[in-house]
């Protein structure tokens, strides 16, 4: 089935990243059936932002980068100019109370696992070539629990792993090397996580090293780079009005076959729009949970 989608309205944004001009990209206001088809069939790569955490029935966790920067800086002081800007308080952190205790008062914040939702559950079904989770949380890691073909590569912290960019888990949480090109599923946390080793990305050190080398794509796995070739990205529970995510999502998706779909419910921001018509993102403008909805309730997984 093709996945080029069914164009029901056409937005158009004026944006400035660099540049000024028209933005253009295509939205749909209904889920075409080729992007279920596509990820029962392995051609598509969901790509998870923190929203996710909201169609989640028990979130003991931050589910955004507002509510975690105010828990950090609940538990040590930061200056009042930078409490609001998460890369910049973890910094501080960093600088004045050691690395060590910013990774301990991120493992409290990510002590808990939230309960997955029917659309984790749906997606750790499927054999996908390649998941990217862009939160900290282990909601992902737990839906994935009783499956044993997968293995998960997470983003490391150059302050704790100088020259080493990532580092390898097998789904049992055990460290290892990349695995053979044959296994299934291959989950990519390109921020790091909570479990199984507690690696963060989330300083400004942090980003600065990563974003130094991404565009010559030294910091993401052979193997996601790989797997990409043959896959279109589907962003769920993601914004991009932000320079981080956008960064890294244009650097995830280089070289990817396509198509790209972002569901998005609310009007894109000018930095938004200019994103989604570079990249070349078509505008799925439906609630997340009516995406979940009609997704957990689509035909069984191909054979």
């Amino acid at each position: 089935m093709s996945l080029e989608p069914t164009v029901t309205s056409t937005s158009t944004a004026t944006a400035s990243e660099g540049m000024t001009g028209t933005a253009s990209f295509d939205t749909v206001s209904e889920l075409p059936t080729s992007v279920i088809d596509a990820l029962q069939h392995g051609r598509l790569a969901p790509y998870l932002g923190a929203q996710m955490l909201a169609l989640c029935p028990v979130v003991p966790v931050p589910a955004n980068p507002a509510l975690l920067v105010a828990e950090l800086t609940s538990k040590a002081s930061v200056p009042g100019k930078i409490r609001h800007r998460l890369t910049a308080s973890a910094q501080f952190i960093e600088n004045f109370k050691h690395r060590k205790t910013l990774v301990g008062l991120m493992d409290q914040a990510f002590a808990g696992t939230p309960t997955p939702s029917e659309l984790h559950v749906w997606l750790a079904g499927l054999p996908l070539p390649m998941l990217v989770d862009t939160w900290y949380d282990n909601t992902l890691r737990k839906a994935l629990e009783g499956r044993s073909d997968w293995a998960e590569v997470q983003g490391l912290s150059q302050s704790e792993h100088f020259g080493t960019w990532v580092g390898w888990y097998g789904a049992d949480g055990k460290p290892g090397d990349a695995p053979a090109s044959t296994l299934t599923t291959v989950v990519y946390k390109p921020w790091g996580g909570r479990a199984p080793a507690s690696n963060y990305l989330v300083s400004d050190t942090d980003y600065v090293e990563v974003l130094t080398e991404i565009d010559i794509q030294t910091p993401i796995p052979a193997l996601v780079q790989q797997r990409r070739a043959s896959l279109g990205f589907l962003f769920l529970g993601c914004r991009f009005n932000d320079q981080l995510p956008r960064a890294f999502a244009r650097q995830i998706m280089k070289r990817s076959a396509g198509p790209h779909y972002a569901v998005l419910p609310d009007e894109p921001t000018r930095m938004e729009a200019r994103f989604l018509a570079e990249q070349g993102i078509t505008r799925i403008a439906m609630p997340l949970a009516d995406v979940a909805e009609q997704l957990c309730a689509s035909t069984a997984l191909a054979a």
